[in-house]
This record gives C-alpha cells, structure tokens and sequence, in this order.
C-alpha cells in the first residue's frame, strides 16, 4: 500500500490549535446537528451514533451534543444547518475540495470565495476538481505509545485488510487507513480495540493522484493557504491532492 503526504502530520498537529478557538466543538456540533435530521434516538441512527462517537472522541462537551441533537431534530428552534462544497485551485495547481456546514448560505459563499482569492488561488467549477478525488472513508489513528516495532506495524496492515482497508500509510507514529465509504467504522473499532488512537474517522475525498510538493517555499504556500480556509468557522474540512514532501514549519 502507497505512502501519504506529511501534510497528514501537520494537520493532526493542527488540531490543538483549532480546539483552543473552539472550531473543532463547532464543527462536531454541527456534523451532530446534520446527522439528527434522521432522528433523534442514535440507536435507530446510524449516522447520528457515528457523529456522537466522533464528537466524544474530540472530548466535546455532552451538553453541547444535546443541544446540537435537539436542534437538528426540530425541538430547539433556529437555522437549519446546510451542507456545501467549493472546488478550488491553489498554490503551484494544487486541486482542492471544502466542504463546509453553514446556517448563512450568503456568508458562506462569500468568506470563503474570499479566501481562496486573496491567499493565491481559485475558485473553480463544480466538477472541474471532483473527478481527481473519490469519495472514502478515512481513519487517522495513533499508534500506542511506545510506537510498535516495524514488523508489529506490518502485522497491523494485514489484520486491518480484513476489516476492508485498502489504503495504509505509516509515518512518524500516525496511520492513515483508506477504506470503500461503508467500512471506515469496522476499521476504526478494530484500530481501537487494538490501542491506536483515533484522531478523526469518517468520509474523505481522497486524491486519486497526488501533486508532489518538495520545494520549501511552495509548501509554506500551500500550507498557508489551506490553513487560511480552514480558519472560516463554516469550513468543516479541506481536502487537497497535494503531496507535501518537506517539512513546514507548524
């Protein structure tokens, strides 16, 4: 199986900084809000349990859960909550997806269009950057600590086959597993039961060829681009095909 990107890495060593402005709590609000439209009893919904689990996984507060579960069931009133998705070009022709959770449609289309053209790139349209990614769950977990050795890593990869991986990547303690859309949760519970860390699990637009960025300055690039995006508070995630090959700066 292919190796990955390191912007993976840097991404997950994001996630702090985007816990302190409360952006990773908005966005599983929300994300619990979308899914509660199928009904409110995660035990009779699939997607609201899986949007629970995640949120807990990132420690966000029960009462927040609640209230997102109520509000997406109708019982609290307010603005409905909306999917969206932006298909753009950035730095050095680097492709990308956003997709975003909005109750503003205007406000959304607006900040980020903005963005993308103040920050080196543009906006595209629709299908224009789709077809360079498929639709997959995804699972980013961390390896227990201390990290396994290499063959225990390898004895790992073929147990997770089983489970319906199809992509495993393994770099600097984190593992990143590719799956068809509906086996990303079986996936995910082996990897806990086995004492991984999950840092995010769920659908992704995987890229099916990557563009590798190995210059210095163009990766700084591309990471402030996407970083720029992802700062919106209506941006759930950002999703690239480029490969960055140098380390940037966090």
């Amino acid at each position: 199986m292919s190796g990955h990107s390191k912007w993976a890495n840097i991404r997950v060593k994001k996630t702090a900084q985007d816990a302190k402005r409360g952006k990773v709590f908005t966005r599983h609000a929300r994300l619990v809000e979308m899914a509660a439209r199928g009904g409110p009893d995660p035990a009779m919904n699939p997607s609201l349990r899986t949007a629970i689990e995640n949120a807990k996984e990132d420690s966000v507060p029960n009462a927040n859960i609640e209230r997102a579960i109520k509000k997406g069931s109708g019982e609290l009133k307010g603005e409905q909550m909306q999917e969206m998705v932006f298909e753009a070009y950035g730095p050095a022709g680097t492709a990308y997806i956003v997709e975003c959770l909005s109750d503003n449609r205007n406000r959304t289309i607006a900040n980020v269009k903005n963005a993308i053209s103040k920050h080196g790139g543009r906006v595209a349209e629709g299908g224009a950057v789709a077809w360079m990614f498929e639709r997959k769950g995804l699972v980013v977990a961390e390896l227990p600590q201390p990290n396994p050795p290499p063959e225990k890593i390898e004895e790992l990869e073929l147990e997770v086959i089983d489970f319906g991986a199809e992509d495993f990547a393994a770099e600097d303690g984190v593992i990143r597993v590719a799956t068809a859309m509906t086996d990303w949760p079986g996936v995910r519970d082996f990897l806990k039961k086995n004492g991984c860390t999950i840092l995010s699990a769920g659908l992704s637009y995987i890229p099916k060829q990557k563009v590798p960025v190995a210059d210095a300055a163009v990766a700084e690039k591309v990471a402030s681009f996407i970083e720029t995006i992802e700062e919106d508070e209506d941006v759930s995630e950002v999703h690239t095909n480029a490969d960055i090959q140098v380390v940037v700066a966090a």
